[in-house]
């Protein structure tokens, strides 16, 4: 069992962010999803602490090296603020559903980070796993539509989804897998839940820079105030940022970051049945085929 510790963590991990990402698609209807960025982090940071206080006698994370602060920081920046906070807009216009699936291109973006900040080779088949993962998004959010000009019928191809919305999931993609690379340079030996709680701390401080410049405190305020958003708030913070989170970086630390990022991506195929009982999606065929040649195809790149 130990020996697939970080396989484990990475499956975990993908069942963690499906719940989280539907517990926040809903919070981010009824408050916005701005607000529900902020609110979420501060709740993580004090469970996070209670944990790391519980399990290593710090609340605090007061043992990190200033090394291990300095890429943690960034990478809680760029994948927390930056990605997060465009991939929570996208739950709102797209829906979590649609937006996961978009955001299996992390892995093959973090790869291609990989390349440019750590040096890691990119293969033949890496680029065939991309093409792959990239076709199966493209079947889920293209339809072919028929019309007629000038007399004739014309066939092409229409988005099933909103442009911005897709284009929200892509840049939240980049954030995570950036952010990614970012941990794995960071983080070394160190406790995962306490380099997780770093991240967090920094993704705080960046949205209430955010929040003071923009002057939004107010919306934060009704947010709170909403009982039935801050259920769904605290139960996305606790399978998100804190296990979420953790358990991804336990899933880096304890085995290849390509088998890692490959285990966490299935949640595409995983959201389907709790977005069709719980949100009344309507999911056709070609949706869940192409589900499927995604996360294949983020399976293939990591051969």
């Amino acid at each position: 069992m130990q020996n697939y510790f970080g396989e484990i963590a990475g499956l975990l991990t993908a069942v963690f962010w499906t719940v989280t990402s539907l517990a926040f698609e809903s919070a981010g209807k009824k408050v916005g999803s701005l607000s529900v960025n902020l609110i979420r982090l501060v709740i993580a940071f004090f469970i996070t602490g209670v944990f790391c206080w519980i399990t290593r006698g710090y609340f605090w994370p007061s043992d990190a090296t200033i090394y291990q602060w300095k890429w943690l920081i960034l990478s809680g920046l760029v994948g927390f603020v930056i990605g997060d906070l465009l991939l929570f807009q996208a739950f709102v216009v797209i829906g979590a559903r649609i937006s996961m699936l978009v955001m299996s291109l992390a892995p093959p973006v973090a790869a291609f980070t990989g390349w440019l900040i750590l040096g890691e080779k990119l293969t033949q088949l890496s680029w065939l796993g991309m093409i792959v993962t990239l076709t199966g998004i493209i079947i889920v959010i293209l339809k072919r539509e028929k019309s007629e000009l000038n007399g004739s019928v014309v066939r092409k191809f229409k988005s099933s989804y909103s442009v911005p919305g897709i284009l929200l999931a892509l840049g939240g993609a980049t954030g995570q897998a950036a952010g990614l690379v970012l941990s794995k340079k960071g983080m070394g030996s160190y406790d995962a839940f306490s380099a997780s709680q770093i991240r967090i701390l920094a993704g705080i401080a960046g949205f209430t820079l955010l929040f003071f410049f923009m002057r939004r405190w107010t919306k934060v305020f009704e947010a709170v105030k909403n009982k039935s958003a801050m259920k769904r708030i605290t139960l996305g913070s606790f399978f998100g940022p804190f296990l979420g989170v953790s358990f991804s970086l336990l899933a880096v630390q304890n085995t290849e970051t390509g088998v890692a990022a490959t285990l966490t991506s299935v949640v595409p195929v995983l959201i389907i049945a709790p977005s069709v009982i719980f949100f009344g999606e309507k999911v056709n065929g070609k949706e869940i085929l192409g589900a499927f040649i995604t996360v294949a195809g983020v399976s293939l790149f990591f051969l």
